[in-house]
């Protein structure tokens, strides 16, 4: 649309939103049909239809309402806190005094040596001697003050802290919050905390009003979430060792591969494949065969799959796709190198959480070079955003930022630099659909785990792309001189065992 370009500045998005809506409109209908529209429309504004109501913008005027997200910076334990230097000095406090007030300060006058403070101590904030030191409780003689900067401090602490973490903002300890089976949330309860300062700063005079009633609905203060697992205890699903040997089969290894190009290179089910296999080649196989041959192929080619991917790129989008398990609806997760193509990652779950989103995202930067910065783009899905949090506080190699994609239309400047890339993980989602739609669910999570891990060796190793110049996105030279699918199946089953 040329003249939405010319006439709309990108600061008019909303109007090329609309203008794009009213050129799709005229493609689609003809003009007695948008008569017909625009008079029901014209009911709508009129109150005519009260079933139709207006969508709702308060999002849109509460941008931080209910705005869930994670902060990318990891807490800080003891060992991190280093105590403050003093920024002030006693002396140019005591010159900028006797000038103000035309006389010098005096040191403390104490009339009884019970109450003197022993002559090592030293304020902590200015360096100010003991003379310019005074008790601050009476008879408990536990809090000292300054004459001087009048900081108020202990000389020797009584209790010691026994908290985990630290906010990294403002150094103050982390109070458990909330506890969960699976994570433990700390948040920080400091009112002058900087990053709460700049949240609350970021709400808008509605926002502000509505606080005061549901405080609970805005994110202000910093929180971290403690997940009670390590990254050793993350590991991808793999499929299941076969009960079929590939030194057991009956048939030769050439109708094993012919049978893996069938159902996983050009997405043939398993009924279908039997019966082409028979009425083609008169090859009888049954269809539970096909699917246990898949199984076969599926667990040597794992190994396969994790070690030939090699590095990653720097910039690599991830998404998550449905597919169903015994009528239930599974989660299939998958991370794209935005410039090899590659699938760098792929996960079977049964839920959108947390702990898949971490476990699919440790997956695609277990083979980043050290200290690469890392660009990972994903939708709103904040299990994204916990993961982050997770990895950077479990490790400080790598330098991981995430890029969020929102929605179809670019309505932040983040989701139009990257929305190219978010658009290759969905082209690989409706590529990865094709191949199991025929499937119509699947009986097992073997059977799902072992059809993902087969797609991703098609995906990597034997398919061309477009983009690439017909060439696969991995590279295997031992596949160089075979011409047939079915032949670089074989040889590719050899390599894996």
């Amino acid at each position: 649309m040329p003249f939405a370009q010319d006439y709309f500045t990108e600061r008019d998005r909303p109007v090329k939103k609309i203008m794009r809506f009213v050129v799709w409109m005229c493609k689609r209908f003809e003009r007695e049909e948008i008569l017909e529209i625009v008079d029901e429309l014209i009911k709508i504004l009129n109150n005519e239809n009260p079933d139709i109501k207006f969508r709702d913008d308060f999002k849109k005027e509460h941008p931080n309402y209910r705005d869930f997200s994670t902060d990318p910076l990891a807490p800080l334990d003891a060992a991190d806190i280093v105590k403050p230097v003093p920024t002030l000095n006693y002396k140019s406090i005591l010159i900028e005094y006797e000038r103000k007030h035309g006389k010098p300060l005096k040191p403390v006058n104490v009339r009884d040596d019970k109450n003197r403070v022993p002559s090592q101590t030293v304020c902590p904030n200015c360096s100010a001697p003991h003379e310019y030191i005074y008790y601050n409780d009476g008879k408990k003689r536990a809090q000292l003050k300054c004459k001087v900067c009048s900081h108020t401090f202990q000389l020797n602490k009584k209790y010691t802290s026994k908290t985990k973490f630290f906010c990294p903002y403002c150094f103050n300890a982390l109070f458990k919050w909330k506890q969960r089976d699976e994570v433990t949330i700390y948040k920080c309860g400091n009112d002058n905390c900087p990053h709460r300062l700049t949240k609350l700063n970021k709400l808008n005079k509605n926002e502000k009003e509505i606080r005061t009633q549901k405080s609970s609905q805005f994110k202000i203060n910093y929180q971290y979430r403690d997940y009670h697992y390590e990254i050793s205890e993350l590991n991808v699903e793999s499929p299941h060792k076969p009960k079929v040997s590939l030194e057991r089969i009956h048939n030769d290894r050439s109708v094993f591969a012919l049978i893996l190009t069938l159902h996983i290179s050009y997405a043939i089910t398993a009924r279908k494949t039997a019966h082409m296999l028979k009425s083609i080649w008169g090859i009888v196989v049954s269809h539970q065969t096909v699917l246990n041959y898949t199984q076969t192929a599926a667990y040597y080619c794992h190994k396969f799959n994790q070690q030939h991917k090699g590095d990653i790129d720097d910039i690599n989008a991830g998404d998550e796709t449905y597919t169903k398990v015994k009528g239930v609806w599974h989660y299939v997760w998958m991370f794209i190198c935005t410039k090899s193509k590659k699938i760098c990652a792929y996960h079977l779950s049964d839920n959108r959480g947390a702990k898949p989103a971490i476990t699919t995202m440790l997956d695609a930067v277990s083979t980043a070079k050290p200290d690469q910065d890392i660009t990972l783009v994903t939708d709103g899905n904040p299990s994204y955003q916990a993961g982050l949090h997770f990895i950077n506080a479990k490790q400080d190699k790598l330098k991981i930022q995430l890029k969020k994609v929102i929605g179809l239309q670019n309505m932040d400047d983040e989701s139009d630099e990257f929305r190219p890339y978010k658009q290759m993980i969905e082209r690989l989602n409706r590529t990865y659909k094709y191949h199991v739609q025929a499937q119509n669910g699947f009986g097992a999570i073997n059977g799902a785990i072992s059809k993902l891990v087969l797609f991703v060796t098609y995906y990597n190793f034997l398919r061309p792309h477009t983009t690439l110049g017909y060439k696969t996105p991995i590279h295997i030279p031992e596949l160089d001189f075979i011409d047939t699918i079915q032949g670089k199946w074989s040889k590719i089953i050899s390599l894996a065992v």
